[in-house]
């Protein structure tokens, strides 16, 4: 019989959720020992796509062929057997066990006496990881190694299995630029030592660096199937995905700074374990302005925005909001008092999952009058109507409109959420943290068009991105902050992205404010 040159043979792959067709008679044809790229806006279907080839779901209708042969992957156990191995977006690791507890995790070596045998399982990984680049000590406790070692952990487990096909879903989600370097090394490495690559993302600079061929989908359908090569360009690349051509550069018309509005006075923030993480740090926003904080991730600016908005209290200093002292208000002052916050972490301190959109969008001012009636009972019509035109406003898309729970929609679409809600409420100050981080170009686009807008109305925004370009793409001011403190404030066009990463780094600049 002839051997197949087919790794993977997904065709007509149609699966349906309530209210949403997630794939919609999809194929998808990967060559043995390709990296083989999947694109599309969140919510297109890639990782329902995934999902089914993984057994974690099972199609409606379509069939599977790996290496030219039909099969049923009835569950991820049959998946694994069939060679195929994924690394999911939210790694699924137990963070008080070691890197080779979880890699042996359910088919632990045993001695002949039944008993636990590590040690073969380590030398196993050991090698493993040196020999595809994926240093990573077997010892360590998962708790006590970063994101980007976590994720080589995930990759090992694929390897550990013998999986020759690996899936990676969305994997440079939660790297900094020098992990998504390295990652790119490693899948090229992989590659090289034989195995089949399906990199899900929506990141195009990436599809360039390693893909061979890419399958773009939209909105659940198989739009095409392209050869990348050095001539494909990323503009490309983006109207297959979106639908429509892209703008990457933001339109905005010159700053009018007006009054300030926000000031931060010397303030010091310690963080949960007791630790000072912003220093004396001072800074004023004014109206219709965007001032943008760059900096490498965790140099205090979670911090800095935890203890603006509330969520966490301030050693020392104090802060203004209109003139007026809101340094000891609660967070509900503070909103009332026209604060408004897009928080990093979404799942955490931006939405409850459990709950509608709907009820999502009226999280902040449900008890006002506009929400509920005078004996206190929420008038959900109002509740309703609010939302179904911030759903037509800002493009969210869920399957069952106002009444889909938020946990059920694509990461792109929760934030998209949170956006409209933060918007909304047209706060005199906007504290803005990683807007579009894990988007699509099409949602990032949007978001950053409608804080331009914002800005327009006179609004002052204090955003903090982790990456740079978009700092440099979106600010009036930018503020570098390297340890908790401030090292340097420029206005748009004032310095070079170099010049900006080496602030970042605490390379201080010549001249101060």
């Amino acid at each position: 019989a002839k051997v197949s040159e087919y790794a993977i043979q997904m065709l007509g792959i149609t699966k349906t959720f309530p209210g949403i067709v997630a794939n919609d008679n999809v194929d998808l044809i990967v060559k043995k020992n390709e990296v083989h790229a999947i694109l599309g806006e969140n919510g297109a279907g890639k990782s329902t796509l995934m999902s089914v080839l993984f057994g974690a779901y099972s199609a409606d209708a379509g069939k599977i062929l790996i290496n030219g042969k039909e099969v049923k992957i009835t569950d991820p156990n049959v998946a694994t057997s069939l060679g195929i191995g994924m690394v999911h977006q939210h790694f699924k690791l137990v963070h008080n066990y070691t890197v080779t507890e979880n890699i042996v995790l359910g088919r632990e070596p045993r001695n002949r006496f039944g008993i636990l045998s590590l040690g073969a399982a380590e030398k196993k990984v050991k090698e493993l990881s040196e020999r595809y680049g994926l240093y990573v000590d077997p010892k360590a406790i998962i708790d006590d190694i970063t994101v980007g070692q976590q994720q080589r952990v995930e990759i090992l487990k694929t390897l550990y299995s013998d999986s020759d096909i690996i899936i990676l879903d969305e994997p440079t989600a939660v790297l900094t630029p020098q992990e998504i370097d390295e990652l790119m090394e490693i899948i090229l490495k992989l590659k090289s030592e034989g195995k089949t690559i399906v990199l899900i993302t929506h990141k195009l600079k990436e599809i360039k660096a390693v893909a061979d061929r890419c399958t773009v989908l939209r909105r659940g359908k198989y739009i095409d199937c392209i050869d990348i090569t050095p001539q494909t360009s990323e503009q490309e690349l983006a109207s297959l995905m979106v639908g429509r051509p892209v703008k990457f550069e933001i339109e905005k018309s010159p700053c009018k700074p007006g009054k300030k509005v926000l000031e931060i006075r010397d303030i010091t923030v310690k963080d949960a374990i007791g630790v000072e993480k912003v220093k004396d740090l001072s800074l004023d926003v004014h109206a219709g302005e965007i001032v943008g904080i760059a900096g490498v991730d965790g140099n205090g600016q979670t911090e800095l925005l935890y203890a603006l908005s509330g969520l966490s209290p301030i050693e020392k200093g104090q802060i203004f909001l209109n003139g007026e002292d809101i340094t000891k208000c609660t967070i509900r002052e503070r909103v009332e008092k026209g604060l408004g916050h897009i928080p990093e972490d979404r799942q955490k301190h931006g939405l409850i999952a459990g709950f509608t959109v709907a009820e999502n969008t009226v999280l902040k001012d449900f008890y006002t009058p506009k929400y509920t009636g005078r004996m206190g009972v929420l008038d959900y019509d109002a509740i309703t109507k609010n939302s179904d035109m911030l759903i037509e406003q800002f493009d969210i898309r869920s399957g069952q409109g106002s009444i889909t729970p938020c946990g059920a929609l694509s990461g792109g679409n929760q934030q998209k959420v949170i956006v409209a809600r933060e918007i909304s409420l047209s706060p005199d100050v906007l504290l803005v943290a990683q807007p579009t981080r894990g988007l699509d170009v099409g949602a990032i686009e949007y978001i950053r068009k409608r804080l331009v807008a914002e800005r327009d109305k006179g609004r002052a925004i204090l955003l903090v991105s982790f990456e740079l370009d978009e700092i440099m793409n979106l600010c009036d001011r930018i503020a570098a902050i390297s340890k908790g403190s401030i090292v340097g404030i420029f206005k748009e066009g004032e310095k070079t992205a170099s010049e900006i990463g080496l602030m970042m780094a605490g390379v201080k600049s010549k001249e101060g404010k």
